[in-house]
């Protein structure tokens, strides 16, 4: 299942977490490092809803750049 990621760009690097999955975050110091991370989070994070037999979150959110004249 594919779920959104959101990435953020931090002081000390960067954070990612999921709309679509309460409690899952992960940080580092790279985009490619906070995405693998991210990648382990979501795994054990979901691993642990099925041995916690929780209902896994389907993947209901999107994005989309808007846009809008500066002032406006």
């Amino acid at each position: 299942m594919k779920y959104l990621t959101v990435i953020e760009e931090t002081k000390t690097g960067f954070s990612a977490y999921s709309p679509d999955v309460d409690g899952c975050i992960a940080t580092g110091a790279t985009k490619q490092e906070v995405e693998n991370n991210m990648q382990e989070a979501m795994e054990f994070h979901l691993e642990g809803m099925l041995i916690e037999r929780q209902e896994i979150p389907h993947s209901h959110t999107y994005s989309n750049y808007i846009e809008v004249e500066a002032g406006a």
